[in-house]
């Protein structure tokens, strides 16, 4: 029987704890919360009462605690959770919010200028007049953002991909 399922997840620049727990059979209750700072965001309480007799309950209610579990996970995911998390220290924490995601594009294009003339192809390429084919060479990489290997994580569960 799985008692339970813990995530620690970085979201925002900020580390968000999700735990998933089963009360067992006496108290029939699966119950989310979603913590910031040992604060709870959000909490998700499901009885499964009306289950208690289906012969696999162990398997039946594990699959309800992941699906719970992974329902919080897209909703922080989604920003359902951004006024709560962060609408406190709308002064300090919005501002550094964000800027992870823009961040990575507006420091792409920055990013292959010091790179190309360390290319051997690109720096004679780079002397004259094609500075405007170097941005079109780094835009791929511009179109694809950075993510933080949390964030890949994040992205995992929140797919829902089990195996």
């Amino acid at each position: 029987m799985v008692v339970g399922f813990n995530h620690n997840v970085m979201y925002k620049g900020d580390v968000f704890h999700i735990q998933t727990e089963d009360s067992g059979v006496n108290n029939p209750h699966i119950i989310t919360l979603l913590y910031r700072g040992g604060t709870i965001i959000s909490s998700k309480k499901t009885s499964y009462a009306d289950i208690l007799k289906v012969n696999n309950l162990e398997q039946v209610v594990e699959e309800l605690m992941k699906e719970q579990h992974k329902d919080m996970l897209r909703r922080l995911k989604g920003g359902e959770f951004d006024a709560r998390a962060f609408g406190g220290a709308a002064a300090s924490h919005p501002p550094a919010a964000p800027a992870p995601r823009p961040a990575p594009s507006s420091a792409q294009p920055a990013a292959p200028q010091p790179v190309q003339p360390s290319s051997p192809a690109a720096k004679p390429a780079a002397s004259p007049s094609p500075p405007s084919a170097s941005p079109q060479k780094a835009s791929p990489e511009a179109s694809r953002p950075k993510q933080s290997l949390d964030e890949i994580i994040l992205d995992y569960l929140v797919a829902g991909d089990d195996k």
